[in-house]
């Protein structure tokens, strides 16, 4: 490696960093299935409108029924979508 030159991205070293801590870029949120949850936050910060965490991230396929009725997929489709496990 070169003399100074960065490590690479992952993800717990960006929750471990010190700078991202002392600007409060890391959120926690708890999520009902597997506790507390860290994640990067919103790392644009303004004093008069501040973003408002609510929710913890979706596990996965937790909306897909909901996004697939919206397109227009009755439940008899989504059904058969997920009985020949196409999601």
């Amino acid at each position: 490696m070169v003399a100074g030159a960065q490590t690479g991205n992952f993800i717990s070293e960006t929750l471990a960093h010190p700078q991202h801590r002392a600007r409060n870029f890391i959120v926690e949120l708890d999520h009902p299935l597997v506790g507390a949850v860290r994640s990067m936050g919103n790392p644009v910060n303004m004093s008069a409108t501040p973003v408002n965490y609510r929710l913890a991230p979706p596990m996965l396929g937790q909306h897909t029924g909901e996004i697939l009725s919206e397109l227009g997929y009755d439940e008899a489709a989504i059904g058969a979508l997920r009985t020949n496990k196409v999601i």
